[in-house]
């Protein structure tokens, strides 16, 4: 269906926008400083005890940690205004942050194997255990926290990078309590128990390796929940004037949603009053639809309605 006229309306809400990315500085700074009481605690006693187990733990706790950096960054980036060379503003920077994180969950897996494997080949006998038990317990703890308060927060506001870092967190949990159980099995004397443990740990950061990796996949190849479409379009044909949705593209540029829709109505309307219908599509999609900051709505004529109709 061609079209001979379009009218295209810009809609933005930068408030609720710039209150998403607080929040997501707030999660962000509130986890780092948690995890880096957690880390410092465990690294105290993987310096007395010599478990792996422990040790990769720690290291885990510390990187993820760290990715609350780039994640910082990526936030304040996101916050600036859109040039005229970035047109869309700075909020892929959000989802290259998330790359970062899914190399930095990379490396720590590998730092762990690479520990694990050494001490399988040189066994140490481990030493301290009710402290490597109680810090098996604390990571365990902290991380919970952390995981629960960026996915929440995460989920809020739309930020898969931050969603991805929370997944993160959550397995370093469970493999704080892997610490638990290598600290058991020291005590009943295997000297296996601490480094095969920490294998263990490995796969287990593999696992949120993939999750963290899928989420922000997703992100970069701009796909949505087409739950998500599904509303955006049952939105656009409850606006009084249009007789269908001719197309749809949403995007998350960040934890920040955008849509393209193309709409058709009456052939017969004017310029204006075509013009205020898709003003009126908009609206209805910034205010209904969850972290949608941006709505742009081209007209489309139906040849199939003959005779002018005047809007409203």
């Amino acid at each position: 269906m061609s079209t001979y006229y379009a009218g295209m309306h810009g809609h933005h809400h930068h408030a609720p926008a710039l209150e998403a990315s607080r929040a997501g500085m707030r999660a962000l700074w509130v986890s780092l400083g948690v995890l880096a009481v957690t880390a410092l605690a465990q690294a105290l006693i993987v310096a007395s005890s010599g478990s792996v187990a422990l040790l990769g733990d720690t290291l885990h706790n510390a990187a993820d940690a760290l990715t609350a950096v780039p994640l910082a960054i990526a936030f304040w980036l996101g916050r600036r205004a859109a040039t005229r060379a970035y047109t869309y503003g700075f909020g892929r920077a959000e989802d290259l942050a998330g790359l970062v994180i899914v190399a930095v969950i990379a490396a720590s897996a590998v730092a762990t194997a690479w520990f694990a494997v050494d001490r399988l080949l040189q066994p140490r006998t481990m030493t301290h255990l009710p402290w490597v038990f109680a810090a098996g317990l604390i990571g365990f703890a902290g991380n919970e926290l952390v995981a629960r308060y960026r996915i929440t927060v995460g989920r809020r506001i739309g930020s898969a990078a931050l969603v991805a870092d929370g997944l993160h967190a959550r397995t370093d949990g469970y493999t704080s309590l892997a610490v638990v159980l290598a600290a058991a099995g020291a005590w009943a004397g295997w000297t296996w128990a601490d480094p095969v443990v920490g294998l263990a740990i490995t796969v287990a950061i593999g696992f949120a390796l993939k999750d963290a990796a899928r989420e922000i996949y997703h992100r970069l190849m701009d796909r949505v929940d087409p739950e998500l479409v599904d509303r955006a379009e049952h939105e656009l044909r409850t606006v009084p004037g249009v007789h269908d949705v001719s197309g749809l593209r949403l995007r998350w540029i960040g934890h920040r949603l955008h849509a393209e829709a193309g709409i058709v109505v009456d052939a017969g309307l004017t310029l204006l009053a075509a013009h205020e219908i898709a003003a009126d599509a908009e609206h209805r999609l910034t205010h209904h639809m969850p972290r949608l900051t941006g709505a742009t709505v081209h007209v489309d004529p139906d040849s199939r309605v003959h005779g002018a109709v005047t809007h409203r």
